[in-house]
């Protein structure tokens, strides 16, 4: 349906499950319906049909993502599922839950507006039959930029559809049409480096739905960092599953060294955030770049799993406590108070009781901002699965009981550590009741801890950047006295599709 058509608009609501990579591929799927006339929203309550981006990552997130479509199918709204739940598993999903009515992989996602018509017409879509997107891209990175196989969030460049908009390398980044839609108007936003990973982690599916890694290219990111800012965006999240891959398939392995300073000095953008990195891959170069860089925040979000060799080499990483000691102690040494989180994986196979006292030995002297601690379950095509050594489910479960006690113990200690400093925030809701609440630098959104500014003399807006200094602490939570607005949120360029997020 064209914008110039009578037909009242369809109402479609994108609701949108698991990690911030899935959040850039909603919004993917909003601007394509978007162009298309349909009208969005985020809630189901009253749409025509619900369309639910699921996570297939672990199995509590699969449960949540079954849950959120039953619950979709309550609303009367019709049902459809997309997202890594309904590409990992596609026709066995379908068959299994007849309260969708279409079950959509990613390749699906270029015609998403024409797969959603059909399904309002009472038509009947196929599921796709699951398999490997690893072999769908060449084995040599450097030539995936030849092919077409869809890759959500990777602004139009690789994908097909009428509703992509062209791109035109010799178009000026500033100019590029950006295929993004934003579901709301915080000034925080994630920005998708890559999609993909090469990597054969023992325990990771993730691979085999989301495919081999490909980057997208530095103008189409920064084109849409540009854009982003201004829809009033102030600080961008890079993400991808293995952020210190990217350039591998552009020829230049350090291309995120050079990106990150072109990022950070986008008009409007006062902070720039990298996550997702593989310590194995994470270069001194890089850290200098992070820890160093205006605008870039000093934050080291490192996929540790764990710190025993032992446990490591059965995984199918590398490193170890000393190692990822010396990780942390290069960021330290060139910006003190730099931020570091991590994920832990216990009750692996194989894992043993002095295992678990190498991890609880690291994390004691790793003094990491935030720790997430998963208890291991095996996940079908993964290697581990057939792995021998299996801990029984009562000894993973005391385990990671211990282990997020201690977690948690050692991050309010961090925390702590941090009282009588000065943190730099970005403000993120000013609400009469809950007070001004932000992040530091060293606080990724969502995934860590806040900040919450009382007191002072000063007047702060959503997205000012103010520095402040910390008071007392709140467990992981940071409580600061404001000092002075570094720098004020500016106006909203004309055109925007988002207005400024309201003051006080």
């Amino acid at each position: 349906m064209s914008r110039d058509d009578k037909t009242p608009a369809r109402r479609v609501a994108l609701l949108t499950l698991g990690c911030a990579r899935n959040e850039v591929d909603s919004e993917e799927l909003a601007a394509r319906l978007d162009a298309d006339g349909w009208e969005l929203t985020t809630d189901g309550e009253g749409a025509d049909i619900v369309v639910v981006n699921t996570c297939g990552f672990v199995e509590k997130a699969k449960r949540d993502s079954i849950d959120t479509l039953l619950a979709a199918a309550d609303t009367g709204a019709k049902v459809v599922a997309t997202g890594c739940m309904a590409e990992r598993y596609g026709r066995e999903l379908a068959g299994s839950l007849p309260e969708a009515h279409a079950v959509l992989g990613f390749d699906d996602y270029p015609n998403i507006s024409a797969r959603l018509s059909a399904v309002l017409a009472g038509e009947t879509h196929e599921a796709h039959v699951p398999r490997d997107r690893r072999t769908l891209l060449p084995l040599t990175p450097v030539q995936r930029h030849t092919s077409d196989v869809s890759t959500p969030g990777h602004g139009g460049a690789r994908s097909t559809g009428t509703s992509a908009p062209t791109v035109d390398e010799h178009t000026p980044a500033h100019l590029r049409a950006v295929l993004r839609r934003r579901l709301d108007n915080g000034p925080v936003a994630s920005l998708k480096l890559a999609s993909g990973c090469d990597r054969r982690c023992a325990f990771c599916a993730i691979p085999s739905f989301r495919g081999a890694f490909v980057s997208r290219t530095p103008d189409e990111v920064l084109a849409e960092a540009e854009w982003l800012a201004g829809q009033g965006v102030r600080e961008l999240v890079l993400v991808s599953e293995n952020s210190t891959s990217y350039g591998k398939d552009l020829g230049d392995p350090r291309a995120l060294d050079t990106l990150l300073p072109q990022l950070a000095a986008v008009r409007g953008i006062v902070r720039v955030r990298v996550s997702y990195l593989q310590p194995a891959e994470t270069r001194p170069g890089l850290i200098e770049v992070i820890a160093t860089t205006p605008g870039v925040a000093p934050y080291f979000d490192l996929s540790f799993q764990h710190s025993s060799e032992a446990v490591l080499r059965r995984m199918r990483r590398f490193g170890s406590t000393g190692r990822f000691l010396d990780l942390l102690a290069t960021a330290r040494s060139f910006a003190p108070e730099a931020g570091a989180r991590s994920n832990v994986i216990v009750g692996f196979p194989g894992e043993t009781r002095a295992d678990v006292a190498e991890l609880e030995r690291f994390l004691t002297e790793a003094r990491l901002d935030a720790i997430g601690v998963f208890d291991y379950s095996d996940e079908e095509g993964t290697e581990a699965v057939d792995l021998d050594g299996k801990v029984s489910l009562a000894t993973i479960a005391r385990r990671y009981a211990r282990i997020s006690a201690l977690a948690e113990e050692l991050c309010n200690q961090r925390a702590e550590e941090r009282i009588e400093s000065t943190v730099d925030v970005l403000v993120e809701s000013v609400d009469g009741l809950d007070g001004i609440e932000g992040r530091g630098a060293h606080q990724a959104p969502e995934v860590d801890g806040s900040t919450t500014l009382v007191g002072g003399d000063i007047t702060v807006r959503v997205g000012d950047l103010v520095r402040a200094r910390v008071v007392s602490t709140d467990g992981v939570d940071l409580v600061a006295l404001p000092m002075e607005v570094l720098d004020p949120y500016p106006a909203v360029r004309p055109g925007s599709l988002v207005a400024a997020p309201a003051g006080p």
